[in-house]
């Protein structure tokens, strides 16, 4: 079986690690090796920058030097992880990719597009995802879920931003969608639990007898 690279996307308690681990579960009993990680995070250094990406820090960390940490933690991520499991024949699904960037950093901090797509060039050039689940909802109903999920943890250093970054982070993510519907599979999140697996699997299903 051809290996692919499936990455799913969406704002703050979309449900993407709930709706991955069940779409892994599902390709597994369909005999499909298939490999579950996340951005930023996936291979031990990534998720070291993962964490420094994470944490509440008295010295603010500046746009700029966000964007460089994430692909910084993505080329560590590809290489050591992603494109050897995609050639050896698995299926790779990633919670959050590039898509992300151009959400969170482009959409949501205002860095220009330019900025993002220079360092794609560096680290994955001629490199997208075979698809792109995109569980979209309303940024209050996430929020609120992503509040109720996190209970006394509190939120990360991105759950805190105000609610005007996430709605400019739904809007870039809602055009990437339109811009490349080909590849975007976008996905009523507030839906049931079982009715958004059903449409993640309809989204899986044309892939498992493709040839790539």
């Amino acid at each position: 079986m051809q290996g692919r690279f499936i990455t799913f996307e969406g704002g703050e308690g979309a449900g993407k690690s709930t709706q991955l681990a069940l779409a892994a579960e599902w390709l597994r009993a369909r005999g499909v090796e298939t490999v579950v990680t996340r951005e930023p995070g996936g291979t031990p250094r990534a998720e070291r920058l993962r964490a420094m990406l994470l944490e509440r820090d008295s010295e603010p960390m500046p746009p700029a030097c966000e964007l460089l940490l994430m692909f910084a933690a993505r080329a560590t991520h590809l290489e050591n992880l992603v494109l050897p499991a995609v050639r050896g024949g698995a299926w790779v699904l990633c919670d959050r990719f590039t898509d992300a960037t151009y959400a969170y950093q482009g959409g949501g901090r205002g860095l220009p597009t330019a900025q993002i797509d220079a360092l794609v060039q560096v680290v994955h050039a001629g490199l997208q995802p075979d698809l792109t689940i995109l569980l979209d909802l309303p940024v209050e109903v996430g929020l609120a879920r992503a509040r109720q999920r996190n209970g006394a943890q509190g939120p990360d250093r991105f759950e805190t931003e105000r609610r005007g970054f996430f709605e400019r982070v739904r809007g870039a993510y809602l055009e990437r969608a339109r811009s490349d519907p080909g590849r975007f599979r976008v996905i009523d999140a507030a839906a049931d639990l079982g009715e958004v697996s059903d449409a993640v699997r309809a989204g899986l299903e044309p892939l498992l007898g493709s040839p790539r």
